[in-house]
């Protein structure tokens, strides 16, 4: 399935991705990677792999909508068929989903919709919750809020900062996000309404 990523920062997700690609296990071709930060580490990784990058600065275009317009453009150019946020800073707008005629995945470090939106670790540890973790969901017109296709839980320690928090959800993330990009292009991934189901795997 062509593939594109759109990231902002060092594109550790990103790079979970690519080598789950690099060892065959991920039946996907990442045709594209974009940025809105013309300095994201992610766009490096792309580069030394040989795939195409495209940079979206927001202050380059006269408002958002163009920038997301834009987006569209290259996508379509590169006849993607599966868009996947990996640390995207940027929530897109309503027309940019109603538009994209292919899914839209995103990850999120928390157990949603528990701490939608941005510094999730940070906002868990302030509610005093014992437990965390990470989600991988559907993008629809609101703030992390499109149906949940799997998410794991992680144990909140009595000494944990948001950094060390944060790195413990990361490596759970490394693993939950190719999973589930592998259920959703293998058509194990079935969707009625908000409630997503996990077809299992045939027996031979």
């Amino acid at each position: 399935m062509r593939t594109a990523v759109l990231a902002s920062g060092r594109g550790s997700n990103l790079q979970a991705l690519l080598d789950e690609c690099s060892n065959g296990s991920l039946p996907i071709e990442i045709v594209g990677v974009g940025s809105d930060q013309p300095g994201a580490a992610a766009l490096e990784r792309s580069q030394a792999v040989g795939i195409p990058t495209r940079v979206f600065q927001v202050s380059d275009y006269p408002h958002r909508q163009a920038q997301e317009e834009d987006i569209l453009i290259w996508m379509r150019e590169n006849r993607v068929e599966l868009l996947l946020l990996a640390g995207y800073m940027k929530v897109l707008g309503p027309q940019f989903i109603r538009q994209a005629n292919f899914p839209v995945m995103n990850i999120h470090p928390s157990l949603l919709p528990a701490f939608p939106g941005l510094h999730a670790q940070r906002q868990a540890l302030e509610y005093g919750v014992k437990v965390s973790g990470c989600t991988v969901h559907l993008v629809d017109e609101g703030l992390d809020s499109g149906p949940i296709i799997l998410q794991e839980a992680v144990p909140v320690l009595s000494e944990d900062t948001e950094e060390s928090l944060a790195q413990r959800i990361l490596e759970v993330e490394h693993r939950l996000y190719p999973e589930a990009v592998r259920l959703l292009v293998l058509g194990k991934v079935v969707r009625t309404g908000r409630r997503v189901q996990i077809l299992q795997q045939e027996v031979i």
